[in-house]
């Protein structure tokens, strides 16, 4: 899948939803056609879960070209190249590897990696990265997030880690321009298929009303 359409995508909905824990194809398959009744259709799964690859070749088997299906914690060339291989439309990772970066720029895939300092996201983006995943943004709060986007707003960044419902819409107001929603949003694998229905359209109606402002 072509990068620029992977891009737009993200640009267009705003969120990534990720997959850790017990998402074999069966559940990732479930929790996928949730998401799509609220308008998301990017899905991370990671490789630290169980049957990511199997889940994710699942999800593109089942929707093809409607549903953008990539891996996350993808730590090292020979994770980039495994997943890759098996059909990921993206990689992203938790941190800035510069040869998994070169690796997935070369083969014409798009990457998105974690950064969280203000160096690690100017060497990244000086290599040609579109979208810089910021993690673990939650944990270090808003303040953070305006203090490095102020020199850097010509970047655009998604942020991840400890985000939720209500911290999501006010990333977006301050300059991020997605969010990579796991936990909070699709659980470990087990979160009640209500819960996470109420959760998905919260999402939707909060990043809604800041782009309507």
């Amino acid at each position: 899948m072509h990068p620029q359409h992977i891009l737009d995508t993200i640009l267009s909905q705003a969120v990534m939803v990720g997959m850790r824990g017990n998402f074999p194809p069966a559940t990732a398959l479930h929790t996928a056609e949730i998401m799509q009744a609220h308008g998301m259709s990017i899905f991370e799964l990671t490789l630290n879960s169980a049957q990511p690859l199997e889940a994710m070749s699942a999800l593109k088997k089942r929707w093809g070209d409607a549903v953008i299906a990539g891996m996350g914690t993808v730590l090292t060339v020979a994770d980039a190249e495994r997943a890759i291989g098996e059909g990921a439309d993206f990689i992203v990772s938790p941190a800035f590897v510069p040869s998994v970066v070169e690796y997935a720029l070369k083969v014409g895939v798009f990457v998105a990696p974690g950064v969280i300092t203000p160096s690690e996201a100017v060497n990244a983006w000086a290599m040609g990265v579109q979208l810089l995943k910021l993690f673990p943004i939650g944990a270090l709060g808003l303040d953070y997030f305006k203090a490095i986007f102020a020199p850097l707003n010509h970047m655009r960044f998604m942020c991840n880690g400890a985000v939720d419902g209500d911290n999501i819409p006010q990333f977006l107001k301050a300059g991020a321009v997605a969010a990579g929603m796991g936990g909070w949003l699709t659980g470990d694998g087990q979160m009640p298929e209500a819960l996470m229905h109420t959760r998905a359209q919260a999402l939707r109606e909060g990043i809604s009303g800041v782009r309507l402002i």
